[in-house]
């Protein structure tokens, strides 16, 4: 009966150490997901390849003086509001160049 209360410690550490491992094979799928405009601004800024589709067609999109608001937007939710920047052409523009990262 010693044990018990390592066992508990040990269960405990698992048990924390779990939800965390599950997000890293999250963002492992995620990343070996399609990106699309409906994903969020800030997974595609997290992806080398992604990004430079977005600053390809979006220069500065990263450096925007609100982009901390509207990361969690996708493009496509971001576009009612960029005042005529991100237009439907734009976007088909963004899908088609990261519908071709594998």
């Amino acid at each position: 009966m010693k044990f018990a209360p390592l066992t508990a410690l040990a269960l405990a550490a698992v048990a924390i150490t779990a939800p965390a491992y599950a997000a890293e094979e999250a963002a492992t799928t995620a990343t070996a997901a399609a990106f699309t405009v409906e994903t969020p601004i800030e997974a595609l800024m997290a992806d080398e390849r992604a990004k430079a589709v977005v600053v390809k067609h979006l220069a500065g999109i990263d450096q925007h003086p609100a982009y901390e608001q509207f990361k969690a937007l996708s493009l496509k939710s971001l576009a009612p509001f960029s005042q005529g920047l991100i237009t439907e052409d734009v976007l088909a523009k963004i899908a088609a160049d990261l519908a071709a990262i594998k």
